[in-house]
Formats: structure tokens, sequence, C-alpha cells
């Protein structure tokens, strides 16, 4: 067989995502180019590589052997590439990130802080909901992920790097707005505008309340906080948000801050990736660099409650 690397590659894209044009768009090319490569792999290996059921696509029995081989060299390919990285001692390269969608409020500033001492790296930087970043965790396509809950269920390493500080925000004209330590049983009788099921934010709000025996009941669900935050500005409600979000609002005099008891949650960002992964340098620096930048970033934002 004369199997070349870039053939492998699709075939193990097609494969986890039982889809050529899934597979297309992840390696940007076309399906019609992807399908063209995984006909002449199936030639040179002399059998058909996926049965094709209805619109579903499904591995033979000579596909799964040939999955297993792939994942197998395209493996040992990325850790010939670290070595010759760590040999050249050079933090540059590529570097492949996914992270939920809170951290567009601080990830590019710590990206942009490190890529000024390592202008050589190349960050591929994917925000998305937490979902996404599990499937992505499990399969295995970035260096690391960051989200703010790790998965229980899964095999993973986790570095928690700076803490994520949820506090309750309302318009400057609410009622609450200059109250001092308003209970848990005030605030539930407030419209609360929330995070959809299953983020983080959400399980965390929720469980505040829970431990007090009260449920609370959204007003509205919105799928990400600069929609939130816009919601709370217009006066439609009050809501739990990551304090990292909230600079350019509170230091506007868009939202304030509520004095609120059991609040704020303190939680903490993490970097995960699977159990035994050996990072590339230009990950594995940067990993380092928010380890020890994180706590700056949690005083500024510290800064703000106590100006405000």
């Amino acid at each position: 067989m004369h199997l070349t690397l870039q053939q492998l590659r699709l075939f193990e894209a097609v494969s986890r995502h039982r889809s050529f044009t899934r597979a297309a768009e992840e390696l940007f090319l076309t399906q019609p180019a992807v399908s063209i490569q995984i006909k002449r792999l199936e030639e040179q290996v002399g059998l058909p590589l996926f049965d094709h059921v209805g619109r579903k696509i499904f591995l033979t029995r000579a596909g799964e052997e040939l999955y297993s081989a792939s994942l197998d060299i395209l493996n040992r390919v990325s850790q010939l590439k670290l070595s010759v990285q760590d040999l050249e001692g050079s933090v540059k390269g590529p570097m492949l990130l996914s992270v939920v969608s809170t951290t567009l409020y601080f990830m590019p500033h710590m990206l942009g802080a490190f890529l000024q001492q390592y202008p050589e790296v190349d960050p591929k930087l994917t925000f998305t909901n937490r979902e996404i970043v599990l499937q992505r965790l499990q399969d295995n396509q970035d260096d690391f992920v960051v989200m703010g809950q790790v998965p229980e269920d899964k095999d993973v390493e986790a570095f928690p790097f700076m803490e994520n500080i949820l506090v309750v925000v309302a318009h400057p004209g609410h009622p609450l707005a200059k109250k001092k330590k308003i209970s848990l049983e005030q605030l539930a009788k407030e419209r609360f505008i929330e995070r959809e099921l299953g983020s983080g934010t959400r399980k965390a709000t929720d469980r505040v309340f829970n431990e007090q025996g009260m449920v609370i009941e959204p007003y509205m669900e919105l799928g990400n906080s600069e929609a939130i935050k816009q919601a709370v500005m217009a006066g439609l409600g009050v809501a739990v948000l990551s304090l990292h979000s909230l600079t350019l609002e509170i230091n506007a005099n868009k939202l304030v801050v509520l004095n609120v008891e059991h609040f704020p949650i303190k939680r903490r960002w993490y970097a995960v990736h699977l159990k035994g992964k050996r990072l590339p340098l230009a990950a594995q620096t940067f990993l380092d660099f928010m380890l020890q930048k994180g706590n700056q970033i949690v005083d500024d934002s510290m800064r703000i409650i106590n100006d405000n």
C-alpha cells in the first residue's frame, strides 16, 4: 500500500465525524475532494472502508482496522513533531485551544500578552459552548481546553489557573441596587435572566439556591453572557455573571453588582486535557504562562467591586 499522511488524516476525520461534509469543513476542503481521496484509499486497501446506510455511514471491518492504524500513525507523527520541537528548544508553531464562550472576556488578553513574548506561536482559538468543548476534549482535537467545570466522567488532567468570580448584577436604577446584605429570599422574587441548562454558571447559581431550599424559575433563558448583559442593562431583570465579563459595563455605570448574601460565588477556570497527553512545547509554555498570570487578572477584577 502507498498510503499518504493526507489520506490518513482525511480518513480519520471522516471516521470520527461519520460525515464527509463535516470532515471537509474541518480540513478546509470540498466534499468532492474528500470523497475522491477516500475512494483512492479504498482502491489502495482493496476493500470498502465505509457502509452507506441511508444518509448515514458506518465503518466496515476493514475500515475499523484502518482507523485504528491511522490513529497510531498520526499520533506517532504528532509525537515526532513534539520531539523535534523540544530538541530545537524554541517556542513556536501551531497551538490548538478550545474554550467556553465566557472566557471571551479574558482569554484574548492573556493570549495577546503571551504572544508578545513568543511571537512565533501560531494559535488557533475556538470559542464555543460547553457541549462542543467537551466533545473536542473527548476527540483530542486540541492541545487543551478551558472550562469552568471539569467533567467527572472523563479521564483527564485539570489545572486550575484562575478564580471565576460569579456576581449578581442589575441595572443601576434597580430597587435593590443600593441595598446591603440582600437575602436570597429577596433575590428569588426578582425576574431572573439565566444561561441555558447545562452551563457552568447556571449550575453554580442553582446550587446556591437549592442549598437554601429554593428553586429559581427563569424569566428568560439566553445562550451567552453578552445577551444576558444586554437584557439586564435594559432593565428586564437580574442575572448572575462572571465578573471578568463586566469590566466595561461597571466602569460605565451600565450595571451594578448587588450586595447579596452567599455571593460572590468563587469557582475556578481550568485548563484540561486527556490524561497522559504530552503537550507541544508551545502549548505547555502557554499553560505555564496561564498558571503564573491568572491571579493578576483576578486581582484586577476584584478591584472593580471594591471601587464601585
